[in-house]
């Protein structure tokens, strides 16, 4: 199961008026199409049967207004898909649906584990073959659902099988059900409009909606929404471990997260890495787009020059998510310069975080080849030292660079005439959160739930 792993975007929204929510749901996948480029998916309830719209491609290209007009009902739920290696398959793209339950499914996150899931839909006599880990959620679930024909006995039943982090959203017969992990790893977070509930991945989802956030769904809480009711179950006691490269680099920067914003810990990270090895040079620039807020604050602290050295072309994807064999020309095609700002100059060039080392290398050989004098990398995080496990595509240990290098030695490898990083005790005072609420395994190596 490991070959799946996923950094997904996942919304549900609900309305008390006769208002078909898909569209609310279809603005709100756009909103965090970063979270996932390869496929997307609504499934609506119109108080008879589901509807389901999903294939691979990105929002723009999945949806058009023949295929919003299918998804009627009051209530819907959406989902956005990264996949990895070996998990291209469409037949992964959620949510998952069971018609005959009028029940749909959809999660962000990764189960390392699921040894337990397998035995339990063994045990079930469910055929589980071909699917993934959110696919194994979504049959034990509607196992349970039709036994007990109720949320949150089916949610406390199969609880124990989850081993890993997950936000879900679901449907089950017109309620609307969101569940997170107990160490809340991945964001889950609560809105509230005139007429019902939103639940979204980010709280950017929520803004263009026009919802009011109300809170984060707790870790380890299940919340369950019929009509203009909202019930809350804690399933398990909570101990918030929050994933801090949502805080590097996968949220939006207009995002909130566990009430800190994400733009302002982004330019805090900036300000301390002005004061680690500084050194002289004309301008700073940024790797963008997740790079420029940590440039802002580095330029404002240190005094030298912010300039928009490299323009990013926005119509590529990002290419930390994107397969090894598409990357090297994506990176390519992804940036330009603007020589009047590099030529002759000493740069100071921020990136939000360094896994392989082949953005950066492609980046500091293009300043080079416009007449960049000198150029210093500054990486707004610590070194990303370990795989993570708990839903995003990081490599292996032997592909993360500095896992195997210091950096010196990376340095000279990228071709950069210095590198540093933010120190660890840093980065945890910049993010506005303290250590024990956040998950540090891709810097530490620290795992909260086991990955083995």
């Amino acid at each position: 199961m490991r070959s799946i792993n996923e950094k997904c975007a996942i919304i549900g929204v609900t309305n008390t008026r006769n208002f078909d929510v898909s569209r609310l749901v279809y603005l709100g996948l756009w909103a965090m199409q970063h979270r996932g480029q390869d496929s997307s998916g609504i499934v609506s309830y119109n108080g008879h049967d589901l509807k389901i719209h999903k294939k691979s491609g990105l929002v723009s290209q999945v949806y058009d207004e023949d295929s919003l007009k299918t998804l009627d009902g009051q209530i819907a739920i959406g989902h956005n898909r990264y996949s990895t290696s070996g998990g291209s398959d469409e037949m992964l793209n959620q949510p998952y649906v069971d018609k005959s339950l009028a029940f749909a499914f959809a999660h962000n996150g990764n189960l390392p584990i699921t040894k337990k899931l397998e035995k339990y839909l063994h045990d079930n006599d469910i055929n589980s073959g071909g699917t993934n880990d959110s696919g194994l959620m979504s049959l034990a679930l509607s196992n349970e659902l039709k036994k007990t024909d109720s949320i949150e006995k089916s949610v406390e039943a199969c609880w124990p099988l989850f081993t890993g982090a997950f936000c879900c959203v679901g449907l089950y017969k017109g309620k609307m059900l969101a569940f997170r992990d107990h160490f809340g790893i991945r964001p889950l977070s609560l809105g509230k409009t005139h007429n019902g509930y939103v639940v979204a991945s980010e709280t950017a989802a929520l803004d263009i909606i026009g919802a009011d956030f109300v809170r984060d769904i707790k870790p380890g809480e299940l919340v369950v929404i019929e009509g203009s009711e909202l019930e809350s179950f804690q399933i398990q006691p909570g101990t918030e471990k929050l994933d801090a490269f949502e805080f590097v680099y996968l949220a939006r920067p207009d995002s909130r997260l566990v009430g800190q914003s994400v733009y302002s810990a982004r330019r805090r990270y900036g300000i301390a890495l002005s004061k680690v090895d500084p050194v002289k040079a004309d301008i700073v620039i940024a790797v963008p787009d997740s790079g420029t807020p940590a440039a802002v604050g580095y330029s404002q602290e240190s005094d030298i020059p912010f300039e928009l050295g490299l323009i990013k072309n926005r119509y590529i994807g990002r290419t930390f998510i994107e397969p090894e064999k598409i990357r090297k020309n994506s990176v390519e095609l992804k940036f330009n310069v603007i020589v009047e700002i590099i030529a002759g100059k000493d740069v100071i060039l921020v990136d939000d975080s360094l896994v392989r080392g082949n953005t950066l290398k492609f980046v500091i050989q293009l300043l080079r080849q416009y007449g960049a004098k000198s150029v210093h990398v500054r990486i707004a995080s610590p070194p990303v030292r370990y795989p993570d496990y708990y839903g995003i595509d990081t490599p292996k240990d032997s592909d993360l660079i500095a896992s195997h290098q210091n950096e010196q030695q990376i340095a000279k490898i990228i071709d950069a005439d210095s590198l540093a990083y933010l120190p660890l005790e840093d980065f945890i005072k910049s993010t506005g959160i303290p250590k024990d609420r956040l998950c540090l395994s891709c810097f530490n190596g620290e795992y909260p739930i086991p990955i083995v």
